[in-house]
C-alpha cells in the first residue's frame, strides 16, 4: 500500500485572498457590534478620503478614481445612512462639500481601533520584529510597480 500523497500547498493568491477575507469579515463584525451593519465596502474609502476634512464632490471621485455619478451615488446612500452630509462651499456659492457627519466620524474611529487591535494581536502571535517584518513585506508588495499608480475601484 503506497502512502497517499500530501497535498499541494494552496496557491499564494488564494491565502491572501483568504487572509485578507478573514480580516474584512471580524472588522464588518467590529462594526456592526458598534452599530454600524450598513457599511458596504466602499464607504472605508470614502471615510480615509474623507478623514482630515471635506471635499467637493469632484474632488471626492477623483481621488478614488471613480466617475463624478458613481460617486454621487456612494455620497447619497451614505448620506442617508448618516455617515456623510453636505454643506455648501464657502468658497463656490454653487457648490457643496462632502464632510463625515458624526456616525461617519464613529465608524472611523471603530475601523481605525479594529485595525489596531488585529495588527496588536497579529503582534502577540508571530512576535513584534515578525510583525514589523509582515508589514513592511505588503507595504513593499503594494508600493512596487504598477500597484502603486492604481486605485482601489469602489464597485
Amino acid at each position: 500500500m503506497s502512502t497517499p500523497k500530501p497535498p499541494p500547498p494552496t496557491d499564494f493568491g488564494i491565502l491572501l485572498g483568504l487572509a485578507y477575507q478573514r480580516f474584512k469579515t471580524e472588522l464588518e463584525l467590529s462594526l456592526a457590534k458598534h452599530g454600524h451593519d450598513d457599511i458596504r465596502s466602499a464607504y472605508g474609502y470614502v471615510f480615509r478620503a474623507l478623514a482630515d476634512g471635506s471635499l467637493k464632490l469632484g474632488e471626492l471621485a477623483r481621488r478614488l478614481g471613480i466617475t463624478d455619478q458613481g460617486m454621487l451615488k456612494i455620497v447619497q446612500e451614505m448620506e442617508t445612512r448618516g455617515y456623510v452630509a453636505r454643506e455648501p462651499d464657502p468658497d463656490d456659492g454653487r457648490a457643496n462639500r462632502v464632510a463625515l457627519a458624526k456616525r461617519g466620524r464613529a465608524a472611523l474611529a471603530t475601523a481605525r481601533r479594529f485595525h489596531a487591535n488585529f495588527e496588536r494581536q497579529l503582534g502577540e502571535t508571530l512576535g513584534t520584529a515578525e510583525t514589523a517584518k509582515f508589514r513592511a513585506l505588503l507595504e513593499r508588495l503594494v508600493n512596487e510597480g504598477d500597484a502603486a499608480q492604481r486605485v482601489l475601484r469602489l464597485a
